[in-house]
């Protein structure tokens, strides 16, 4: 049972930067898993908003952060980072990470709604950007 664990999140003014990390464990090596961002704003839908393949090598991003969130990974410590750069506002969200893998070959994720199922979530990390 794939567990994953978000930290980084914050209270942060308008413009400012955050580093989220996802971290995982509860499986057995060689375990293969994509891992995609969420984030729900009060009173909104659970978006998609930045994923990365199991071997790193294909990445996506909403267009909400495109230019100003990066995502990346180190498989030697397990953990999924998401670089979060001239942050909004709007970007004031509970962040998640949620996972979807096996133990062979390479999986994908995808940012457009219903594409891929995600088998393992984070309990999630608040991010307040505010003056």
């Amino acid at each position: 049972q794939l567990q994953l664990v978000e930290s980084g999140g914050g209270l942060v003014q308008p413009g400012g930067s955050l580093r989220l990390s996802c971290a995982a464990s509860g499986f057995t090596s060689p375990y293969n898993y994509a891992v995609a961002w969420f984030r729900q704003a009060p009173g909104k839908e659970r978006e998609a908003i930045s994923c990365i393949s199991s071997s790193g090598g294909t990445t996506e991003h909403a267009d909400s952060v495109k230019g100003r969130f990066s995502i990346s990974r180190d498989n030697a410590k397990n953990t999924v980072y998401l670089q979060m750069n001239s942050l909004k506002p709007e970007d004031t969200a509970v962040y998640y990470c949620a996972a979807r893998g096996g133990y062979r070959g390479t999986y994908y994720c995808a940012v457009r709604p219903g594409l891929y199922t995600y088998d393992f979530w984070g309990q999630g990390t608040q991010v307040t950007v505010s003056s």
